[in-house]
């Protein structure tokens, strides 16, 4: 006969022994689950935090290097001062040599009627051919023919008559804009104002290739020659003469166009 109990009654106390240990046990799983669940949440919103076991690597700062812009405009006044002021000199003096000599001639010859006719034709000549070639000996860039040329605003369309400036481009022997290595100065007075401005040939391509820019205000002001530009190269050495030009209060000659040709 079997001694063991099997009843209900006897196996009680080991059914709600086996319940309390698989109810703690599901407590733990739910209390494991759901801390692993924050700690992923963290990781995500933070994957630099401690508790993350394979951190991603830390990214390198960003290094901003320095503009070239401003250098020039700190070496650009000790070396433009000497160079306008001495170009202006020698310009007359070359030009007033040969005119004195061919006043003399005449004086030295006896017909009177003959010297006005025969002075007069080659001196306009003789002008003409000196003042022309002797800022292209001197320097290797002049005037393109017909500028400088006042326009409406065509660079800022939005803008309109809000805004005031100048532009062009230096052109090569050949005709072919110059991109690079060239240097533009415009300074002088506008208004009660004194302007002093630098930019490099090719900054902006607004105006074809190789162009310069200067903005001058928000609004057209008149001024006249009282405003010059003048091309420079990379030791800021000049390459040009200074040209003068005129402005307008006038919202379809806002913008000033002034090119440079090299003759040599």
């Amino acid at each position: 006969m079997d001694q063991f109990d099997y009843s209900d009654e006897a196996l009680q106390p080991t059914r709600d022994s086996a319940a309390i240990i698989w109810n703690i046990l599901t407590v733990v799983v739910i209390l494991i689950a759901m801390c692993v669940c924050v700690g992923v949440v963290v990781i995500l919103v933070n994957p630099y935090v401690s508790i993350n076991p394979f951190p991603p690597p830390t990214l390198p700062v960003k290094v901003e290097l320095p503009t070239v812009t401003p250098t020039p405009r700190s070496v650009l006044p000790a070396t433009w001062t000497p160079t306008v002021t001495t170009l202006p000199t020698l310009t007359p003096t070359r030009t007033n040599t040969p005119v004195p000599t061919a006043t003399q001639l005449p004086d030295t010859l006896t017909p009177a009627v003959e010297t006005p006719s025969q002075t007069n034709g080659p001196t306009a000549t003789q002008v003409a051919d000196t003042e022309t070639p002797t800022p292209t000996e001197g320097m290797p860039f002049v005037l393109h023919p017909g500028d400088p040329v006042a326009i409406a605003n065509i660079g800022y369309p939005e803008l309109g008559c809000d805004w005031m400036g100048v532009a062009g481009q230096a052109f090569d022997l050949s005709l072919a804009p110059i991109e690079e290595g060239l240097f533009v100065q415009l300074g002088g007075i506008l208004g009660d104002e004194l302007v002093e401005m630098l930019d490099m040939v090719g900054r902006v391509d607004t105006y074809g290739p190789g162009s310069y820019e200067f903005v001058l205000g928000d609004e057209p002001i008149e001024s006249s020659q009282t405003l010059w530009v003048q091309l420079f190269d990379q030791a800021m050495l000049p390459l040009s003469e200074q040209i003068s030009f005129d402005t307008y209060a006038d919202c379809d000659k806002n913008l000033v166009l002034i090119h440079f040709n090299q003759t040599r």
